[in-house]
């Protein structure tokens, strides 16, 4: 299958409200404007540096979103163009993101990362840790950032009980925190959740963003 039928056989299978983000990281140049060729506009990658050569020749209308650990000191690489970074793991990181969107007069959009797999190495917040730094935000205290959402990966494993429950615990948050955070607040609306093995599952459980890479762009290459 080519890239193109890849991505044609995804979107015709994704509800309406589900946006695929193709992560594109290690890939070339070439497999991102044959997905942006066959309509693909969103495309998620992980290291700065990479995201920053890549976009400087891509087209202007992609919306790129940051789907990796971002460190603090990476932030102004991105601030210019970055559309949504998915991974903010800490109070600090927000606070970057606010600082140098404002260098630029953007606000930039950001999901908050949530640790529910089962895996010590995933990033993010706990739901407590989360709960506390939302509750403690005062509301103007970030102009330059819109948070969106939350997002999340399942553990890696085969049994689909145990990625349900962990994307459905994601999702409980997820309207928690809508109806006492931000119940006024209509941006705060996207659930990232669900890769190439898991995302029917994540869309079962509410998922409105899934990152796909294997199953559009193939085995990557190092």
């Amino acid at each position: 299958m080519s890239i193109t039928e890849n991505i044609t056989r995804l979107k015709a299978s994704l509800p309406a409200h589900v946006t695929l983000v193709a992560v594109s990281k290690f890939h070339p140049v070439e497999a991102l404007q044959e997905a942006y060729d066959a309509g693909q506009r969103v495309f998620g990658e992980s290291r700065a540096q990479e995201l920053t050569a890549k976009q400087k020749v891509l087209p202007d209308d992609i919306e790129w979103h940051f789907i990796g650990p971002l460190q603090s000191n990476k932030v102004k690489d991105i601030a210019p163009f970055i559309h949504t970074i998915h991974s903010i793991d800490s109070l600090k990181l927000l606070q970057e993101v606010n600082k140098q969107a404002a260098k630029h007069g953007r606000i930039i959009r950001v999901l908050l990362e949530i640790h529910v797999a089962q895996e010590e190495a995933k990033h993010g917040f706990s739901p407590d840790e989360c709960r506390e730094l939302l509750h403690g935000l005062s509301p103007n205290a970030l102009p330059n950032i819109r948070i969106c959402g939350l997002m999340g990966m399942a553990t890696n494993t085969d049994k689909a009980a145990q990625i349900q429950e962990e994307f459905h615990a994601l999702h409980t948050l997820f309207t928690e925190l809508k109806n006492a955070v931000f119940k006024e607040d209509e941006s705060f609306c996207e659930l990232s959740m669900g890769m190439s093995h898991d995302y029917p599952i994540a869309i079962r459980e509410g998922s409105t963003m899934v990152r796909i890479g294997t199953h559009i762009f193939g085995e990557r290459e190092y």
